[in-house]
């Protein structure tokens, strides 16, 4: 698994939404000043988490972007995978499903499809908020 800038700028979109709760709407330019990310890249991203449905925007004045829910109700998972292509450990691997020719015979494949569902398991126990506190990992 490789996560891509967008998948890691994706993140700190959403995080500084999560910080800035009382500010409402974010316009991108706020973000991007914030985050140090061009607004183009980040007009990108921001289309892909609301094709996704994990925030929402408003135009004009005072338009920009928010979270639609609260930051316990994101998992880092459905972030991701809002905005990367694929999260698999392998190419023959997508959303769960495999595409090979060579499938039937692979030796591999077991081990490849475990490490890809342990991998979206745990993201999907890590939320915005654990990353907004930190408390997941305090000891």
């Amino acid at each position: 698994m490789n996560v891509t800038s967008k998948g890691r700028y994706a993140l700190r979109v959403m995080l500084d939404l999560a910080q800035h709760p009382d500010e409402g709407f974010v316009s991108l330019k706020t973000v991007a000043e914030r985050q140090n990310i061009s607004m183009k890249y980040l007009e990108a991203i921001v289309g892909s988490l609301k094709k996704g449905g994990l925030i929402d925007s408003t135009r004009g004045k005072e338009g920009g972007y928010c979270l639609l829910r609260a930051p316990e109700d994101y998992s880092v998972g459905e972030i991701l995978r809002a905005c990367e292509d694929k999260l698999a450990p392998v190419s023959c691997i997508r959303d769960g499903s495999v595409d090979c020719v060579n499938a039937s015979s692979c030796m591999t494949l077991p081990m490849w499809r475990e490490l890809d569902e342990l991998t979206n398991a745990y993201l999907d126990t890590v939320t915005l908020r654990d990353l907004v506190t930190g408390e997941k990992w305090k000891s």
